[in-house]
C-alpha cells in the first residue's frame, strides 16, 4: 500500500522536522541586511490582515510558511514556533508571538516574520554547535561511548531547551525532538532514537514547569542506560 500523501499543513509542522531537514550544514542559509529587507517585501503580500488572522488563526499564515519552505527548505517551517501557546505550541522563538497578537499592518508584520526566521535559524545553528561539542570522540563509535558522555549530553540539552522555551506550554515536545536530533546527529536511526528518548523521558516532563535537578538526573541516567542497551 503506497504511503499517504501529506497535506501542506502536515508538511509544515515543525514538530515533525527531522535533523536531516534542519541540519545547517545540509541547508546553507545567509541573509544580510539588504536580503532581509528584500525578503520582508516578498512576505508583505502574503500576510493576512489582523481580522483574518484572528478569525482563521491556524490557517492565516500558511501562505507565509509555504513561501519560506519553498524558498529555503523545510527547516524554515519553524519560523513561528514561538515560546508558550503561540501558533505552534512550546517553541523557542521570541520575536513572534502568534497570529492573533503579532499580525498588525503588513508593513509592520513582515519584518517580524524575518526576525523570527532568523531567530529560529540561529537556534538550529546553536544546536549544531552543541551537538558537535557533545558528540563522541571522532575515533569512538556512538554505541561504545562511555555512558557518562551520553548522560552529560542529555543533561545539557534538556537544560538548554527548558531555558530557551521557558518551560512553558508543551515545551517538552521540542525537548524530546532535540534529543532525537542529537542521536540522529550521531548516526542513530530514527526508530531507535525515538525508543531511547521515549524510554528516558517517559512522561517525566510537564507543561509550565521546568524539570528539577532530580528529574533531569533521572532522565539523563535512563537516556545513557538505554543508549547502552539497558532498560
Amino acid at each position: 500500500m503506497p504511503p499517504l500523501a501529506l497535506s501542506p499543513r502536515q508538511i509544515q509542522r515543525a514538530h515533525a522536522l527531522t535533523w536531516a531537514e534542519v541540519d545547517p550544514l545540509r541547508h546553507p542559509f545567509e541573509l544580510d541586511e539588504d536580503a532581509a529587507k528584500e525578503l520582508a517585501g516578498r512576505v508583505v503580500p502574503l500576510l493576512p490582515d489582523a481580522n483574518a488572522a484572528e478569525e482563521k488563526r491556524w490557517r492565516s499564515l500558511d501562505p507565509v510558511t509555504e513561501f519560506l519552505v519553498d524558498r529555503y527548505g523545510r527547516w524554515a517551517c519553524g519560523w513561528n514556533w514561538s515560546v508558550g501557546e503561540g501558533d505552534t505550541d512550546g517553541g523557542v522563538v521570541g520575536a513572534w508571538c502568534c497570529a492573533d497578537d503579532s499580525v498588525t499592518t503588513a508593513d509592520a508584520t513582515a519584518p517580524l516574520v524575518v526576525a523570527a526566521l532568523l531567530e529560529w535559524r540561529a537556534w538550529l545553528e546553536d544546536l549544531a554547535e552543541r551537538f558537535f561539542a557533545l558528540a563522541p570522540p571522532s575515533n569512538s563509535a556512538a554505541s561504545s561511548m562511555d555512558p557518562w558522555h551520553w548522560e552529560r549530553a542529555c543533561t545539557r540539552l534538556v537544560t538548554v531547551v527548558a531555558d530557551r522555551t521557558q518551560a512553558e506550554s508543551g515545551w517538552y515536545g521540542h525537548c524530546i525532538q532535540v534529543l532525537e536530533w542529537f542521536l540522529a546527529y550521531n548516526g542513530i536511526d530514527e526508530e531507535r532514537a525515538r525508543e531511547i528518548v521515549e524510554s528516558a523521558v517517559g512522561g517525566r516532563f510537564g507543561s509550565w514547569i521546568a524539570p528539577d535537578v532530580a528529574v533531569v538526573e533521572t532522565v539523563s541516567s535512563r537516556f545513557a542506560r538505554t543508549m547502552g542497551g539497558n532498560r
